[in-house]
């Protein structure tokens, strides 16, 4: 069931603290958050919370702080939000999701030194099936 929720804008950002710090308390989350923008300790522990019955997050209830940490890891949620997407505004097209973005958002050199290595990886790949 956790396999299928989304997380909220919000909560990716915790998530993305929870990946970096890998376990970390509500202070903790807090801290990190507030660097960027401000967020009540009070506001996290909720969020926290939300996410641990959604089953985004675990808890270790040992000691006076609770330690939280994901349940996913980064890339499996990217993975799942990336094909949502897709499948939801690209009809299931890879192509066109592609596409939309490098006509949206110029790659950098760098970038698109990448994508032409996993274009010749796939295609050595898909040559050896």
């Amino acid at each position: 069931m956790a396999d299928k929720i989304k997380p909220t804008a919000t909560e990716l950002e915790i998530l993305d603290v929870l990946w970096k710090k890998e376990r970390a308390t509500v202070g903790e989350v807090q801290s990190a958050i507030s660097e960027r923008r401000s967020m009540t300790y009070t506001t996290v522990l909720k969020l926290l919370q939300i996410m641990l019955e959604k089953g985004l997050v675990r808890r270790s209830e040992k000691g006076k702080a609770h330690v939280y940490w994901p349940t996913r890891t980064r890339k499996k949620t990217q993975s799942m939000l990336v094909t949502d997407l897709m499948d939801r505004a690209f009809q299931g097209s890879a192509l066109k999701l592609v596409l939309h973005v490098l006509e949206t958002e110029p790659a950098s050199r760098e970038e698109l030194e990448e994508i032409r290595k996993l274009i010749k990886d796939a295609e050595t790949k898909g040559a050896k099936k």
